[in-house]
């Protein structure tokens, strides 16, 4: 085994003086703009193909949306981050008659058996969209923990859309990715899927069952 380590270390060391691998040229990214309500119709398309569900919604109304979803769907609680500028906003239009909401600010320590069997759906916000394949770019962190989009049946994301973007390559770009520490990101496009042998499509195996996007027409 020793050996055998010995001579793939060495084939890789010797193959590694080569011409470096130049770049792959940007300018056919860069051509792929449209106008913002493109981008919108665009991601729509992309995310309606499979089986995300869309919510409109105005500015400053969006939480009477978020309510009124989770009103008529019959959920009994939603999981939010309340720290976040969405979750406060989000609070200010509850009431206790309303569906509980849930804050998450405790360790998944003690908060495990909750969130795994009683949470209905989660709350989170979108960092961006992605028009050109259809997808949201989130970026969990403590005000929003990934778990808060990942383990409830239904998650619900907040999407601006001005905050649409062409595509992933001029996301990163506007963001600065690369520039600095690598972040806690991705992209989802739908809801959690996954396919046996025969490719009969299951939801919800690893993860959420149903992909909620609240559209905010701010443009």
């Amino acid at each position: 085994m020793a050996d055998a380590r010995a001579t793939i270390l060495e084939s890789l060391r010797a193959g590694g003086g080569g011409e470096p691998v130049p770049l792959p040229s940007t300018e056919v990214l860069a051509a792929r703009a449209w106008p913002p309500a493109e981008r919108v119709a665009r991601l729509r398309r992309g995310m309606e193909a499979v089986h995300t569900e869309f919510l409109e919604a105005v500015p400053g109304q969006w939480p009477s949306v978020v309510l009124g979803f989770c009103r008529d769907q019959g959920f009994p609680n939603l999981l939010y981050g309340p720290a976040s500028s969405a979750g406060k906003a989000l609070a200010s239009a509850w009431t206790p008659r309303d569906p509980e909401l849930i804050p998450y600010r405790e360790p998944v320590e003690t908060f495990k058996a909750a969130l795994f069997e009683d949470v209905a759906a989660g709350f989170t916000t979108a960092l961006a969209g992605v028009a050109e394949t259809g997808g949201l770019l989130l970026e969990p962190g403590p005000e929003e923990p990934r778990l808060l989009s990942l383990v409830p049946p239904v998650h619900i994301a907040l999407l601006l859309a001005s905050t649409i973007e062409d595509t992933l390559w001029s996301a990163v770009r506007h963001r600065g990715w690369g520039r600095g520490a690598a972040r806690n990101s991705l992209l989802i496009s739908g809801p959690s899927k996954t396919a046996d042998i025969e490719q009969t499509l299951a939801y919800g195996v690893h993860g959420p069952r149903r992909l909620v996007v609240v559209l905010v027409d701010n443009l």
